[in-house]
Formats: C-alpha cells, structure tokens, sequence
C-alpha cells in the first residue's frame, strides 16, 4: 500500500527475476486523473502555503511524556500562523494517526481543538499506516480542487513511546495461570497481520527477491545519518522546525533540533546482528531499518485566491500538481512506490526525467535499493539533504 503526491515548486507474488516484477508493476500505471475530464475548468489548483514539523524524539526521549495530539496541536498552530491566513478561514483538519490506542477520540480533533482552532472546525483521523500523512495531504487537496474548502490543514503525528500494552479482558483470559500481555506498538504498528510476521521479515523478502545485499543496505543507511547530521550542521531545517516546550520535574525545556541522528556509531553498523532473521542470511538490521520516533508535521493547503493573498512574501512553497494510491501484496510493501509513481506522474504529465528530487518513506534502506532498481530515479536524487532512517 503506498501513496504519492507531486508537488511543483512555485497485489501478486514477484518472481525473483526483475523483468517479470517490472511486467507486473508497469500496466497498473495507465489510468488517467479525473481532471482529463470535461469539468477541468471548475477544478481549482491547491497550494501548500505553510509547512512546519516538530522535532523527531528517539524512544523514551524528549517527548515520553507529551502525547501525540499534544504534539499535533504544535504543529498546526504553527503551521496556521506561518501561512498568515486567519484561523477562522480553516475548514477541515486531516491528521494522519497510526498507533492511536491511549490516545482518547478523535484524535484529530483533539489536536485541532488543542491548536485553538474553533469547535465548529471538522477533524478526521486518517489511518493508511506509513502512507497516512500523505493520505490526509491528498484528501486536503482534494477538498480545495472540488471548491468544498478554501483553506484546510493536513498533517500526521505520532508517539511511538507512548503506545500502551495490551492485556485482554478477564473473560478472554484462564481463570488462572499466566496471562498474555501483547505490544501494542507491534500489534497495531509493526506486525504484518495478512502474514504474521514482523514488517521486518517484509523487507527480508523484498531484499532476496532484487538480489539487495548487506553491504548495499548498511551503505545506504550510514548514507541516510551522514545527510542528516551535515544537514543540521547547515541549518538546513532551521525554517521548517517548531520548538516543543516539554515540561519536566526541573522546569521546562525546549526542543528544537532533532534526536537520535549523532547517537548511531557508523564503525559498528557492519557489525550487528540481523534484527529479524536469524537463519544466518538474513541482512536488516536496526541500522539498516528505520527507528521508533516521536513527532509531528503539519501543512496549510489553500486555494489560489487565499494563497496570493496571504502567501508568504506573496509566494507558496508548492502547487500539488497530482497524487495517487496503489497497493499490493502486503509482504511486497516496500516495492508499492514502484506501483504509485508512475500513476502520479502520468496524472501530472512529468516524466521521471523531470523530477529533481525524490522523497520516499524510508521504512528500511532495502525500500529504497529495490525501488532504485525499477529506474524511476537515481539514489543521488533521492532527499538529498537528509534520509528517513533515523526518523
């Protein structure tokens, strides 16, 4: 399962060999926008006016004690008050939520109400797992193009630290003996349900079936902290940050750069032990995959008309030129971008050529090699200031 959106700067088992998977992949790609449609003139074009991100926490850092809609409401009040478009001219609220157990109803009106946003503004929780933020961007844009909202926010949050365990009811427990306690986190996040084994194992069969080593994966993955770590030594993030107030027994404390990207120690990546299969030819490793995290992003989509008149500097960061969905075997997740990216480009008219810069969830380095290798884009093209796998 996998979603894409292309913004303009203003299902079957594969077979091991490449050539057959390409084949599967390929047909699915010639289905056509409904903007091709006669009704093009009464579709309005969408813009990203604002877009900020708290900072990433690792597990059981910064944010333990802040929830995730705490953290969404962060990010949409800012993300509101950076595009200058007055609060009362929000719509809608798409907030992208995967782990939402502990985390009361609705939580994404929880985090617009917690924005100051007023209770007469709908929320909608999304949940598409890895795909959700892109999903609530996408049916954001949408309402702006079919002229039902003139300005919305869209956005995902999460705290991975602070997803419970899970001990079922006493009449679905033995009257005595031991009682089993599952994880949340992997039970609702990390477990694929269609095969019964870890996301992991997933990325395990992905690496086997394109032939994507070790070596490969451990280099991509020292690539992905070695970005980050020169991108925040740049500045580069400074403008789409926003501080987190977090409150602790000694006071109050701000954070304001991401964590986790200087803990990795790139010399013993080479050394650790497959994370999942232990058969002796596994290769993911906690190096290679990404890691658990904290945070949350938000953007403001608008409509022409609210865009130049309240865009920054009489600018946007971006028009969203097409999006698509497409799924496929769950064990064959990591592929499904190669399946979502040429219905998005078709829909916008771009040949891969085109495309400057790439940007892929980087579930687990392997995601990235296999997807390179159906030639939709070169790795050098792929985020070029930082990579997903610290996140």
């Amino acid at each position: 399962m996998a979603s894409v959106s292309l913004r303009r700067p203003v299902g079957s088992t594969c077979k091991s060999a490449f050539a057959s998977h390409r084949q599967q992949l390929l047909p699915h790609a010639r289905r056509t926008f409904a903007s091709s449609s006669k009704n093009t003139k009464q579709i309005e074009d969408a813009y990203i006016v604002s877009a900020v991100r708290t900072p990433c926490g690792i597990f059981n850092g910064s944010f333990t004690n802040v929830p995730a809609t705490q953290l969404g409401s962060t990010a949409i009040r800012e993300a509101i008050s950076r595009s200058s478009i007055p609060a009362d001219r929000i719509g809608h609220v798409y907030m992208g939520n995967v782990l939402q157990a502990a985390s009361g109803q609705a939580p994404a009106r929880q985090a617009a109400l917690g924005a100051g946003l007023a209770p007469t503004v709908e929320a909608t929780t999304i949940n598409k797992v890895c795909a959700s933020g892109m999903k609530a961007l996408s049916i954001a844009a949408q309402q702006v193009q079919l002229g039902q909202e003139s300005a919305l926010v869209a956005g995902g949050m999460e705290n991975m630290t602070r997803v419970p365990y899970y001990l079922p009811r006493s009449s679905q427990q033995p009257p005595f003996g031991e009682m089993k306690i599952e994880d949340g986190l992997i039970k609702d996040g990390l477990w694929d349900v269609y095969n019964q084994i870890h996301m992991g194992n997933c990325a395990e069969s992905t690496a086997k079936k394109y032939n994507i080593s070790r070596e490969e994966q451990d280099e991509f993955a020292i690539l992905s902290y070695k970005r980050t770590q020169e991108a925040w030594q740049q500045r580069l993030f400074d403008e789409e940050i926003v501080p987190v107030t977090v409150k602790e027994k000694k006071g109050e404390r701000i954070v304001q750069e991401d964590e986790g990207y200087n803990r990795l120690k790139l010399e013993k990546v080479p050394t650790l032990k497959p994370a999942f299969d232990r058969s002796g030819n596994g290769t993911v490793t906690a190096a290679n995959s990404s890691s658990f995290n904290d945070g949350a992003s938000a953007l403001v989509v608008a409509n022409r008309e609210l865009a130049k008149q309240h865009g920054k500097g009489k600018k946007v960061l971006a028009r969203i030129v097409s999006y698509a969905d497409a799924a496929i075997d769950p064990i064959d997740f990591p592929v499904a971008p190669a399946k979502v990216i040429p219905i998005a480009l078709e829909r916008a008219g771009i040949k891969p050529e085109q495309v400057k810069v790439w940007e892929m969830n980087e579930a687990f380095a392997a995601v990235i090699k296999a997807n390179a290798k159906v030639r939709y884009f070169d790795p050098p093209h792929i985020l070029p200031h930082f990579l997903g796998l610290f996140f």
